[in-house]
């Protein structure tokens, strides 16, 4: 961590150290945002300087917004609210992949099929179907299909597993999607929009934070700033979960599926 680093930043400690929280963000490279010409005007409050043509997000408003989303994740949490994780990037897939395996969540981390939220019907029939095929190779309901026949059978499991596995645990409409980068997923934030489905997004300077419910400005593209975040989001789905069960509370189906 170099000083020219350490003196963006606020330091109420001592005049040498940064706060705990702020120095996570640091080391998570959490404070880097994208280009000057490609910040999104709206975001320009969150920017705290430009160094170098990069634009320095300003940490003190990336630890506000955090806390902000996650209030509003415990609360949905607490009754049994159910969040679908989006990242289809890289830096992203990993840990929403073992935050979806942790609590049995729903993810997607190829790519969004178009209607997801908005034809979920159709979608989850899609899934069914998918599920029936898988169960039929294991079981051997295929075995008597010639080896043309359950070859093609096999890519169809492969394609549609490949869209919509991470789907399997969305029984009906989330109560929240969690989104990184959502100008990478503007399609899915806009069918959450029209379903008025609330979205929590961890977004870089070129994001409209005006476009979903809850944006934690940060660095979208890099995996450990995106595993930071994540793991701050983790941390609420498993208070959330022990409430839950604490309490016995029921899973309440979401307004939009009604």
């Amino acid at each position: 961590m170099t000083e020219e680093t350490k003196s963006l930043y606020p330091q109420p400690n001592s005049a040498t150290e940064l706060d705990a929280a702020t120095r996570e963000m640091v080391e998570a490279g959490v404070f880097y945002g994208r280009k000057k010409s490609k910040t999104h005007p709206r975001m320009k409050a969150w920017v705290l300087a430009n160094r170098g043509g990069i634009e320095i997000i300003n940490l003190a408003k990336t630890a506000e917004e955090l806390s902000r989303a996650v209030d509003f994740l415990k609360e949905k949490a607490k009754t049994g609210g159910l969040f679908l994780f989006i990242g289809t990037q890289p830096a992203a897939q990993d840990a929403i992949l073992a935050i979806a395996a942790a609590f049995k969540l729903p993810y997607v981390v190829n790519r969004w099929v178009g209607g997801t939220l908005t034809n979920f019907k159709i979608i989850a029939q899609r899934v069914e179907y998918m599920k029936r095929i898988r169960t039929g190779l294991a079981t051997g309901v295929f075995d008597k299909y010639t080896k043309k026949e359950r070859l093609g059978i096999e890519r169809e499991l492969a394609r549609l597993s490949e869209l919509m596995a991470g789907l399997e645990e969305l029984p009906r409409l989330p109560d929240a999607l969690i989104v990184i980068d959502p100008v990478m997923h503007e399609t899915a934030i806009r069918e959450a929009r029209q379903l008025k489905i609330p979205v929590v997004a961890f977004a870089d300077t070129d994001a409209n934070p005006e476009s979903t419910t809850c944006t934690v400005p940060g660095n979208a593209k890099a995996r450990k700033s995106v595993e930071w975040f994540l793991g701050k989001i983790q941390g609420v789905v498993a208070e959330g979960r022990s409430a839950v069960q604490s309490t016995g509370v029921q899973e309440v189906p979401s307004p939009a599926a009604q």
